[in-house]
């Protein structure tokens, strides 16, 4: 009945984008913002910071005092046709991404004689869609990153060649400077691209430092994890591209990977082809499709190979003003995301599996999909093989 928007000390950097309040804004007191299923909006907001939501439509009521606090928010939901309202919340914090809202604010609300529910497909819709300038950012983006990719396989070949092995660090770095002259934004430590050699790249998040990182030898497997978005183009008109992919660096009188590299790469692109599948027949079907739904499938693959205990996180996440942007991700591990797969957004696909001790590497192959009127597009390149370096 209606959505009730709610901040304090600026936890919930959603309502921000949503409702396209200034970031920097002072939040030193707690704003309150309903938008009913009908009728004009209304807000409320401290004395002290009366012009908090000036720059928004709908009525404005004031208090300064908690017990005026108490009744002026009554008054405020009162606005709604019908009790249900819903906020930055999620059941159990089964989606932590969204669940803004602070336990004593969702009682507060309850308290006054409402039915909290999530707002979860709400921000999917209003907060995950792409516009047509995003797309088109992120397909500028794509290019610059894969050009990068191709060149880094090149880079590390011709220092194998000058035998002077170039360390993870390194080619780390070499690749964010490629990318920043490609016009992209790399924000550095911990923004910049994974880049991982044999144990490294069973560690899905592992970040090369300048001091200790290993170096890329002949019998190495490299992945290499690469994102980022336009630095010139406004913030709400770019959109980010993420892809992963794998290559390993040949040995003299090498003509193709060993078998065990080469068979986890098989299972994972396999993976990666199953849950493109089912996200192009259910789109273009018009059937309903949820994100844990994807996982699963993707997840079956693996799983059928014997290798679903080496597979530790979910199969993609949603993509656009963020890296991992608040849409639905494609997971039914990590949490049970029941969020449908909606019009205009886009997200990733990469399952990984990462082997045990005994074989010491990882493999992860990333694709991005984005989802248009009853159309899939699969706007990154589709890894057949490990390419041979």
């Amino acid at each position: 009945d209606g959505w009730l928007f709610y901040d304090h000390h600026h936890r919930d950097p959603i309502a921000y984008r949503i409702l396209g309040l200034p970031e920097g804004q002072m939040a030193s007191r707690r704003w309150y913002y309903l938008i009913p299923a009908e009728g004009e909006p209304r807000k409320l907001v401290h004395r002290i910071e009366s012009a908090a939501l000036d720059d928004l439509p709908g009525g404005r009521a004031l208090y300064s005092q908690w017990a005026e606090l108490t009744v002026q928010l009554k008054l405020l939901l009162g606005a709604a046709a019908g009790p249900r309202i819903a906020m930055q919340y999620s059941p159990g914090c089964e989606l932590p991404a969204i669940s803004m809202a602070d336990a004593g604010t969702v009682e507060q609300v309850r308290a006054l004689g409402c039915t909290v529910v999530s707002s979860a497909d709400l921000i999917s819709r209003f907060d995950a869609a792409w516009t047509p300038a995003m797309l088109a950012s992120h397909r500028r983006a794509g290019r610059v990153i894969d050009a990068t990719i191709r060149a880094a396989f090149g880079q590390v070949r011709a220092a194998l060649d000058a035998q002077r092995p170039i360390s993870e660090y390194e080619l780390q770095q070499w690749m964010a400077e490629r990318m920043r002259e490609g016009g992209l934004v790399v924000a550095g430590a911990g923004e910049e691209p994974i880049v991982a050699v044999n144990g490294h790249a069973g560690d899905p998040h592992y970040q090369p430092q300048a001091q200790g990182s290993a170096a890329i030898t002949a019998g190495s497997l490299l992945l290499l994890d690469v994102w980022g978005r336009e630095a010139k183009v406004p913030r709400a008109e770019s959109a980010f591209y993420d892809v992963t992919w794998v290559g390993y660096c040949l040995r003299a009188g090498e003509s193709a990977p060993p078998d065990a590299m080469a068979r986890v790469f098989s299972v994972v692109r396999d993976a990666r082809e199953a849950g493109i599948e089912m996200v192009e027949q259910a789109i273009t079907a018009g059937r309903p499709l949820h994100g844990f739904e994807v996982d699963q499938r993707v997840r079956g693959v693996i799983q059928a190979a014997g290798l679903g205990e080496f597979f530790v996180h979910r199969t993609g996440h949603s993509l656009g003003l963020d890296v991992h942007s608040s849409g639905a991700n494609l997971d039914d591990f990590e949490t049970h995301d029941v969020r449908q797969i909606l019009p205009h957004s886009a997200f990733t696909i990469e399952p990984g599996v990462y082997c045990p001790q005994q074989q010491p590497f990882g493999v992860r192959s990333e694709v991005n999909l984005y989802i248009g009127e009853g159309t899939v597009e699969v706007t990154a390149p589709r890894q057949a093989e490990i390419v041979r370096i």
